[in-house]
This record gives structure tokens, C-alpha cells and sequence, in this order.
């Protein structure tokens, strides 16, 4: 379950941005995943809340978590659109294959809101 070493990366890179704020707590950080990113929602906010609980800075944190949908981007109609699958290779709208993904993979820690 890669989901608990993304939950521990993540609760590192906010320790150390807690650490430079001289933060006393953490109050609520939020993330973005993609719904193509890999990453099991579920079970990294299942793994997030163990891990945080584990730091004394951290215990009380909220994750919020805002999911990205993935949408294609069509180079020959400029147009964007929601594909039904991981599979689309050709634009909904002219049918070309010059189509590219524009959103649905990321894994961001976008913020995070500190007590000091």
C-alpha cells in the first residue's frame, strides 16, 4: 500500500513547513489528488489521519482533500473534455488522436494553516 510512504511524505513536508514557521499546531491542510494519479483516496486519508496523529503538531490537523476529475485537452479543436476512461485516445468532438492530458494526475499539498 504505496498510500502510507505518500501519507508519510506528506506529513513530513508539512512538519518542515510547520518547523519554519515555528508553528505551535497545524491546523488544516489541504491536498489534491487526481482521480488518475495513482493514489487510493480512501486509504491515503485513512493513512494521513494515523500518521498525523503520531506528531504532537499535527494531531489535531484536518486533511481536506479536493479531487481532481481528469480532462484531455484536443490540439486539433482546442477543445477540453471529461474522457469516459483511461483508455481514450481521440477527441469526443472531431475525433483526432492529438489529444493530451490536462488534468486528473496530480498529488499536490496545495496549503496548509498553522497556529503559532
Amino acid at each position: 500500500m504505496h498510500e502510507l510512504s505518500i501519507a508519510m511524505s506528506i506529513a513530513e513536508l508539512v512538519l518542515g513547513e510547520a518547523e519554519k514557521a515555528k508553528a505551535v499546531k497545524v491546523k488544516e491542510i489541504e491536498i489534491e489528488i487526481g482521480d488518475w494519479s495513482g493514489v487510493d483516496h480512501e486509504a491515503l486519508l485513512f493513512s494521513l489521519t494515523a500518521v498525523l496523529k503520531s506528531e504532537a503538531v499535527l494531531k489535531d490537523t484536518i486533511a481536506n482533500v479536493i479531487r481532481r476529475k481528469p480532462i484531455m485537452h484536443c490540439n486539433s479543436c482546442r477543445t477540453d473534455f471529461t474522457p469516459p476512461n483511461m483508455y481514450t485516445i481521440k477527441c469526443e468532438n472531431c475525433g483526432a488522436d492529438t489529444i493530451e492530458l490536462k488534468q486528473g494526475k496530480e498529488l499536490s499539498l496545495l496549503s496548509l494553516i498553522i497556529e503559532d
